[in-house]
């Protein structure tokens, strides 16, 4: 099971996360609390380890833009957190992580045949899109309508209830960001603590 720890915003939290077990970094350039500057991503990716996915984050952003801050801070995923058309997804070099609210089953079955590398399921949207540390029923979701899909499941996670998700969702990869924080700042513990629920969730058997 592969866990994303998304909004890094520093080099030492990203450098930590990364040793502590995180398979991928997100880095949020859209509007957000999180948002970090192009350079800072840059810095803190030159310091990850070359298996872990760079992931960036944009809402809406053109495709120029998303390319170009993908060249310059070395990303290997980019998540669309926006109202982007398959086409568009088709259209970007790297893969595609394509980020939806949970809504219910009726839309989320319009996405089964976009086209994108990943689906991330994420709570409905608040002030911000995602990052909104809620989570949504987990056993309301069709699971037909992801089968066979790379789902990211998103939302309100945290060590509390991350194990019960994966045992109920199976996805690919878990992605957190609030829930691993401490008054809105990313907690080394907290992080550690959540990927050692997620790893050890596949040694108690909970994912089979």
């Amino acid at each position: 099971m592969k866990v994303k720890i998304c909004g890094i915003s520093d080099v030492e939290t990203g450098i930590a996360a990364s040793q502590l077990g995180a398979d991928a970094i997100g880095f949020v350039f859209a509007e957000s609390k999180r948002k970090v500057s192009i350079d800072k991503a840059k810095e803190i990716a030159s310091f990850l380890p070359k298996e872990v996915f760079k992931v960036g984050v944009f809402v809406n952003e053109s495709k120029e833009e998303i390319e170009r801050i993908a060249s310059i801070v070395g990303l290997t995923h980019i998540q669309l957190h926006g109202d982007e058309t398959a086409s568009f997804s088709e259209s970007l070099s790297l893969p595609v992580i394509k980020a939806i609210s949970f809504k219910g089953n009726e839309n989320l079955a319009t996405y089964k045949n976009f086209t994108s590398d990943y689906l991330l399921l994420d709570s409905p949207k608040g002030k911000y899109r995602g990052g909104n540390g809620t989570a949504f029923n987990w056993n309301e979701v069709n699971l037909s309508l992801i089968n066979g899909k790379r789902v990211i499941l998103a939302g309100g996670l945290h060590a509390g209830n991350v194990e019960e998700a994966i045992h109920i969702l199976q996805p690919y990869m878990v992605d957190v960001s609030s829930g691993v924080e401490t008054d809105g700042k990313k907690d080394l513990q907290k992080i550690k603590t959540f990927i050692e629920k997620v790893k050890g969730s596949l040694i108690g058997g909970i994912t089979k």
